[in-house]
């Protein structure tokens, strides 16, 4: 049997992380199964439904990378549900009421979960439910069920709280003779409060990852790691480990929570492996300048400690812009003995005498060795970042040059004064 799955989403909003965890399961497991991948757009809420958010769940899947291998769309499928519509009608298993209802027979439905084991529902407590507003329109539970047995789905991997929905889609598929798919309910993606996840929680939408400067790779990473454990230690996977690696079998039955600073970690950890020249164009939108080479040494000093690319509009600004900071400061935080007034005419004393020895970094470091190494790096660090935390000096004043250079410490000067 050829596996085959897919993602159905509804494009009645941005693709959220769920439906991209859920559709990247679905991926993995065709991918290593060598199946198909389908992505079916559930499009038959007409009011609802707008070509912008198709627009950004296709592009966001294919930012994740997660390949389809044949497209659908319900609004396009009407000729197919009203063949089947016919059927029910037909046979008395479905009748008209100023909509079209299922006819349930109102007995017990058991199904096996790859993830929960079996499953029992008594379908009595259902009672008739509604399948079609009209011939031409086709509800949620019907449209699936027709879609999954004409695209052949072998397995419906999809979130938990579809599980009540699966003894409905069963009567109908028993109904119209169909075979059933082999189902897999997903745990929740909750908050940190373990409450399911969303917007008060942070950002909900692929799109908003991106934007704030997460990798593919890292966030493909991230999510494969929610709802689903390796058989050892390991976090950092690549796809083709993670489609080696993936099973249902290793799949979790309890809520998976979402830890913003696990994907930060992880998407600073795959920041850190870019060559500079990736680094480079992937950090253009949040840098917004032209000096290639300027900004190639920025990254080279930043990117160690990135966590997202847009940290960069706070972290490099100061190589852009001269800063403001206070003349505090400017004094070592480890001084002993604050002496005032005096202090701040040694701190100008060591200044001063850094600008007679640039550019030579080996007297200016001579110096410093002399003179207290943090007496005399601190404050010139600061002059040059207007920062408690930055890289070091040597390095900050490669990528200003002299002038640049000389021209913050005269200001720290006038700060000072």
């Amino acid at each position: 049997m050829e596996v085959r799955t897919r993602i159905a989403p509804s494009p009645t909003g941005f693709l959220h992380l769920g439906t991209a965890r859920t559709a990247l399961f679905n991926w993995l497991f065709a991918r290593q199964h060598q199946g198909k991948f389908i992505l079916r757009i559930e499009d038959t809420d007409k009011e609802r439904s707008r070509p912008e958010f198709e627009k950004d769940i296709v592009e966001g899947l294919r930012w994740l990378g997660a390949d389809w291998d044949e497209f659908h769309r319900q609004s396009e499928r009407i000729e197919i549900y009203k063949k089947y519509l016919k059927k029910l009608l037909d046979s008395g298993q479905a009748y008209f009421s100023d909509v079209v209802h299922f006819k349930n027979p109102g007995r017990k439905v058991r199904f096996h979960d790859s993830i929960r084991g079996e499953i029992e529902f008594d379908t009595k407590e259902l009672g008739d439910f509604i399948i079609a507003k009209s011939e031409e329109e086709v509800l949620y539970h019907f449209a699936v069920v027709v879609d999954d047995f004409e695209m052949k789905i072998s397995h419906v991997i999809r979130g938990e709280d579809h599980i009540s929905n699966t003894p409905r889609q069963i009567l109908i598929q028993e109904a119209l003779g169909f075979p059933r798919p082999q189902y897999a309910h997903l745990p929740l993606i909750l908050g940190p409060d373990r409450t399911k996840l969303s917007k008060r929680h942070g950002a909900e939408s692929v799109r908003e990852y991106k934007e704030a400067g997460y990798l593919p790779e890292a966030l493909v990473n991230f999510l494969s790691l929610l709802g689903w454990h390796p058989k050892d230690e390991k976090e950092i996977f690549s796809k083709e480990e993670l489609i080696k690696e993936f099973s249902l079998e290793r799949a979790q039955k309890g809520g998976a929570v979402f830890d913003i600073k696990k994907l930060e970690w992880l998407n600073g950890e795959y920041i850190r492996e870019k060559s500079l020249e990736d680094l480079l164009e992937l950090s253009r939108p949040y840098l917004g300048q032209t000096d290639d080479e300027k900004l190639k040494k920025i990254l080279a000093l930043e990117k160690t400690r990135l966590n997202k690319l847009s940290d960069l509009r706070e972290a490099a600004l100061y190589f852009f812009k001269e800063p403001e900071y206070s003349k505090e400061l400017l004094s070592p935080p480890a001084r002993a003995g604050w002496k005032g007034t005096e202090d701040y005419q040694l701190i100008k004393k060591h200044l001063k005498k850094i600008t007679e020895l640039l550019p030579d970094s080996d007297k200016i470091m001579s110096y410093a060795e002399k003179e207290g190494r943090g007496e005399v790096l601190w404050p010139l660090r600061v002059a040059l970042s207007g920062r408690k935390n930055s890289p070091g000096p040597f390095e900050i004043m490669e990528v200003l040059g002299k002038e640049e250079s000389i021209k913050r410490i005269k200001h720290a000067l006038e700060v000072l004064d």
